[in-house]
């Protein structure tokens, strides 16, 4: 195994300041180094979500007796009801392939990932350019109950709180500029070039 093996990238952010875009930029600028790492999730695939590649759609059971058998480096009760974590098999896959793990995750869970490998974690926090912005990009997506938008936005806002616990803060303003700011940094911790 190289020594980048055990080397993990964490993009986290509330939900809408664009992790997940950010993500996706850098698993397609280093295919060879990156992998992205699949989340476990209780909820139902969205319609263009696949098993295994988008996330491990488990049953509420399922994922209980994998917390009970120590199965994850983290999960959380994101959303009542919904569970998210990070497989430790699923590390250990992408380390394996000679490859450092990419995680698109939540904030707290980003947090105890840190805490487990503090010196082999690079955590970036992407922050929207204001919570009124956050609310316009959950709208636009035009997948949110006025229910679930609401709780979405009060969690952002707590989450926002958080952003001092990572490595660097990146303010998505301009997704070319947050995408190079985070291809920096990573370059910097792993050395992609």
């Amino acid at each position: 195994m190289s020594e980048l093996a055990h080397k993990i990238i964490i993009i986290t952010a509330p939900s809408g300041a664009g992790k997940t875009s950010i993500t996706r930029y850098l698993l397609d600028k280093y295919p060879g180094k990156l992998a992205f790492s699949v989340s476990a999730a209780t909820r139902s695939p969205r319609s263009y979500e696949q098993d295994g590649t988008d996330y491990y759609f488990l049953s509420l059971d399922n994922f209980k007796q994998k917390i009970q058998h120590n199965e994850f480096v983290e999960w959380e009760m994101v959303y009542e009801g919904k569970y998210y974590g990070t497989l430790k098999s699923e590390l250990e896959r992408i380390w394996k392939a000679g490859k450092t793990p990419l995680l698109d995750i939540e904030v707290k869970g980003a947090i105890h990932i840190r805490e487990q490998y503090p010196d082999t974690t690079l955590a970036l926090f992407i922050e929207p350019p204001s919570v009124d912005e956050l609310r316009r990009r959950l709208e636009n997506r035009g997948t949110e109950t006025v229910e679930s938008l609401l709780a979405r936005v009060n969690k952002a806002s707590y989450e926002l709180s958080f952003k001092h616990h990572f490595d660097q803060i990146i303010v998505n303003d301009d997704l070319n500029k947050a995408c190079k700011e985070a291809e920096a940094a990573i370059d910097a911790f792993v050395g992609l070039q």
